[in-house]
């Protein structure tokens, strides 16, 4: 068997970051505002939710470092309980693991003493010993040492989901140390550091070259980044910084939406935890249009017979047959082949809850035996070729549970806006709605 380590260490945004460029049409405040359906869920989908959950939630606990919280950027699907003996680590993988202890811990899937000693562990090492530079933490680390994995760089979007991660559980435990824990690792990040005196966020930056010369400068998952660093309380960026990425829209087969020419995580990942229903600001309603997106992506899907149907649809940034890819649509992305990837309808699930349950329940009922192991899923899978990934991504296993659990409850949306930084920074950047009366 090949050296996974070594086979899969590109990351998703240098995935992304060589479909990019092409990213700057004039912003347009029109386009389709389907609303997602109401849903209510029959005893069968609830059931699925709770298992698809149950099982991320234990990855997040079994392949995590004791000693640092630290969570294992991928692990094999069939190790019975076992650490990987891989050692990347990743810090996004981590700010979801925090809000899936929550997850986790709300729903007892896990003791709830062990969950609070893991949170604060994670928390202590993250603010007292694990290596940062103006508050950014490297993107993959050695998951024992903390040690920067190889050239890593220092990554504006990784320590924004490891932050978001924080905020959830200093909010959701009543727990002096956790909260006391949280508040200074946000309050450390020096946002106007990672602006490097442009308009737009840098991608991140490295000891040997400096920034990185790629910007966050088109909308995508990028709207986190913003909101922290307009919300910091110690080391905020002005207002108008939220005016400063271009929000191209994207037409396709009568749908129109903002969003660049990446996957559909785009639209998913600051979602996860800022809750944007029922709120817009000066360009869109971005449920609304997260919602449009997913259908879109769906009738995309669809519009390829040869590999897709109703009961086998989703593609998102994932492993396949030639290693780890950024692929999708609309427009087309990548070396698409008819692999499917689960986590894209998972993370959609609130914007389209019956079209996605239904393509994921359909997909465990007749692959569960190949493509459902001890996490749930497996990243991702391509039945006419014979080929099922072996590995679970962290992120792809965060942004399934969260998603699945806002749906149930809105449980992660509801903690993470108690957070009056949350909710400062969408005053500030101009949004107004639902939750944010001044």
């Amino acid at each position: 068997m090949p050296n996974q380590a070594n086979k899969f260490t590109m990351n998703r945004r240098q995935a992304i970051m060589a479909m990019a460029a092409a990213a700057g049409c004039a912003l347009a405040p029109g386009f389709n505002s389907l609303a997602a359906e109401t849903w209510e869920p029959s005893h069968d989908e609830d059931a699925f939710l709770d298992d698809l959950e149950r099982q991320a939630c234990l990855f997040f606990w079994e392949q995590a470092s004791p000693v640092t919280g630290q969570v294992l950027d991928r692990a094999r699907n069939d190790l019975g309980g076992a650490r990987d003996p891989r050692r990347m680590a990743s810090i996004a993988a981590t700010g979801f693991g925090l809000s899936a202890l929550c997850i986790a811990d709300r729903r007892g899937y896990l003791p709830h003493d062990q969950v609070v000693e893991r949170v604060k562990t994670t928390l202590d090492w993250h603010l007292n010993k694990f290596p940062q530079v103006h508050g950014f933490f490297y993107h993959f680390s050695d998951i024992e040492s903390g040690a920067r994995w190889r050239d890593v760089e220092l990554s504006s979007i990784d320590t924004s989901l490891l932050l978001c991660g924080v905020l959830t559980a200093r909010e959701y435990f009543d727990d002096k140390t956790i909260q006391s824990l949280a508040q200074q690792i946000y309050e450390r990040v020096d946002w106007p550091w990672m602006l490097n005196g442009g308009k737009t966020f840098s991608m991140g930056w490295k000891p040997e070259s400096g920034f990185l010369k790629s910007r966050w400068e088109h909308f995508c998952e990028l709207m986190m980044i913003y909101l922290l660093a307009i919300g910091s309380p110690t080391h905020p960026v002005p207002p108008d910084t939220w005016n400063n990425f271009t929000r191209p829209v994207i037409h396709y087969k009568g749908f129109s939406f903002i969003g660049g020419d990446d996957p559909i995580f785009t639209h998913q990942y600051s979602q996860a935890w800022f809750d944007f229903r029922d709120k817009r600001d000066a360009y869109a309603n971005y449920f609304q249009n997260s919602v449009t997106a997913t259908r879109a992506h769906k009738a995309f899907c669809l519009a390829h017979p040869e590999w897709f149907n109703e009961d086998y649809w989703g593609v998102s940034a994932s492993d396949y047959q030639g290693g780890y890819t950024a692929w999708g649509g609309p427009p087309a992305q990548g070396p698409l082949d008819g692999t499917v990837v689960p986590c894209a309808a998972a993370g959609s699930l609130p914007f389209l809850p019956a079209d996605c349950l239904h393509v994921l329940r359909a997909m465990r009922s007749k692959w569960g035996k190949q493509a459902w192991g001890r996490y749930g899923f497996v990243d991702a899978f391509h039945p006419a070729a014979n080929w099922y990934d072996t590995d679970v991504l962290g992120i792809d296993q965060g942004i399934s549970v969260l998603m699945a659990e806002n749906l149930r409850s809105g449980l992660v949306w509801n903690t993470f806006m108690r957070n009056p930084e949350s909710v400062t920074a969408m005053q500030r950047a101009g949004f107004h709605g639902k939750g944010l009366q001044k």
